[in-house]
């Protein structure tokens, strides 16, 4: 067939099937809501279907920042508007037009790809031999496919230098909103845990209301807050949007009075520090200075858990290493599978060497993700880490070695993750977020960097 006449008949037929269906929708609708304000709605219909399929990237992080951040719950005045799940349809249906139909999006495979693909396997196998199967599948079904479909979503859709800048500028301006409304929170007395730390959202059940899991929200952009600023040559918007939002989640961060948050805070700060400064001793003396004004600035032995009030080792601390021995008790029950995803909590009464009427989270990352999925799962998660932090580091020297022919953008986005993955790694022993979002986006974000590398940057490496 001839190929003019081909693309010829496509621009006929695409238009009057679009009309059609139009026209369709709008006759069935008007029979079960006869508004004139439907045709309008409907007519709208082609429109925002062309923004979506130009725009695929956008609409996936969008998803993933709404998902992840819980805007919708951090502003509750557009909870009602479902827009997590307008955007999952926008962002899966654009993925599958480009992925199936036009095959624009490149599809590559790395061995990132595959570690990580081996423990969602793993996972998945763990949701069918879960102890209590009906929780496991609800957080599957609920929160952890979309996940799965999202890393590789945008791992293969950051394809230039425009996507990596709107990622990194996004993801920061999400979160210094929700450090606004943190510290908001917090002057206002709005939703405090044990008096002083604050939290978000828990009076509508909010995921935020847990003043751990809001550090881990907080710590995620402080990573691409701190690579804005840091990197030269990103313009003076982009350096105000970093400057701004370092000290709106810094002193967020600290009123959630959470150590892990604090940890991997201080780690990302100093992997900035420790790659600038060239005498390592003063970096360690301003490091541990640092820590300690951190910690006493924090007001952390105020708190009424794990306090200086409570003496020798705290009850915070004590409930932690509970929790950690009832993990491990899971695990040598169920070494290959563990106890199935989200499954810890509901076990915890028979794993626990001390019972005080409540079951309790792990709040460790590593024996969460012992607890759920056996010795075998944390091995290829210890792994999946390893690998994400060596090609961070190898895309992020390639970046530096080769800077006069790299887009900021591609730096900020490459130092971020870098920095990003140890904060979380350093973080994990007091936050579990082994399968929640950060560690997944950093990776999905890591493989783009390194696929942009290998297509746009010489392949010899000099080792520093």
């Amino acid at each position: 067939m001839n190929p003019e006449r081909n693309n010829h008949s496509r621009q006929i037929v695409m238009p009057l099937f679009v009309c059609l269906s139009v026209c369709v929708l709008i006759s069935l609708a008007w029979r079960f809501i006869p508004n004139p304000l439907i045709m309008i709605v409907i007519g709208l219909v082609p429109l925002a279907v062309l923004i979506v399929l130009r725009q695929p990237f956008f609409f996936v992080l969008l998803f993933v920042i709404f998902s992840f951040f819980r805007i919708h719950e951090v502003f509750p005045q557009i909870y009602n508007f479902k827009i997590p799940l307008l955007l999952s349809m926008a962002s899966l249906g654009a993925l599958l037009w480009h992925v199936g139909l036009t095959r624009k999006v490149d599809i590559y495979w790395r061995s990132e790809l595959t570690v990580i693909s081996v423990f969602f396997t793993l996972v998945v196998v763990g949701v069918l031999l879960a102890s209590n199967r009906p929780v496991a599948i609800e957080y599957f079904k609920g929160i952890y496919w979309k996940i799965i479909i999202m890393t590789f979503a945008i791992a293969w859709l950051s394809r230039s230098e425009k996507d990596f800048a709107l990622a990194s500028k996004l993801i920061t301006f999400f979160g210094m909103l929700v450090g606004l409304v943190a510290i908001s929170n917090q002057i206002n007395a709005i939703g405090l845990v044990e008096g002083t730390r604050v939290t978000i959202g828990r009076d509508i059940g909010s995921v935020l209301g847990d003043p751990n899991d809001l550090a881990l929200v907080l710590m995620f952009p402080v990573a691409f807050a701190a690579s804005l600023i840091m990197t030269a040559n990103v313009g003076h918007g982009a350096k105000l949007l970093g400057g701004v939002s370092v000290l709106i989640l810094f002193f967020a961060i600290i009123a959630t009075q959470s150590r892990g948050g604090l940890l991997g805070m201080m780690a990302i700060f100093a992997v900035y520090g420790y790659r600038r400064m060239h005498s390592k001793i003063l970096f360690i003396t301003i490091a541990v200075i640092a820590a300690c004004a951190l910690f006493v600035f924090a007001g952390i032995s105020d708190r009424a858990s794990g306090g200086a009030a409570e003496a020798g080792i705290d009850a915070s601390a004590m409930g932690r290493l509970y929790a950690w021995e009832a993990a491990f008790g899971m695990a040598v029950h169920n070494p290959f599978s563990g106890v199935g995803i989200n499954n810890f909590y509901s076990n915890y009464y028979y794993y626990s060497p001390h019972w005080d009427g409540l079951n309790h989270a792990v709040h460790s990352t590593w024996f969460g993700v012992l607890a759920e999925t056996g010795f075998v799962g944390l091995l290829v998660f210890i792994i999946t880490m390893t690998q994400l932090i060596k090609t961070a580091m190898r895309s992020l020297n390639r970046i530096e070695q080769n800077i006069s022919e790299v887009n900021p953008a591609v730096h900020v986005a490459a130092q971020a993750v870098f920095a990003g993955l140890v904060g979380t790694i350093v973080s994990a022993t007091f936050l579990t977020q082994g399968f929640t979002w950060p560690i997944y986006i950093l990776a999905a974000l890591v493989v783009a960097i390194a696929q942009w590398c290998d297509n746009n940057l010489p392949q010899t490496l000099t080792v520093k």
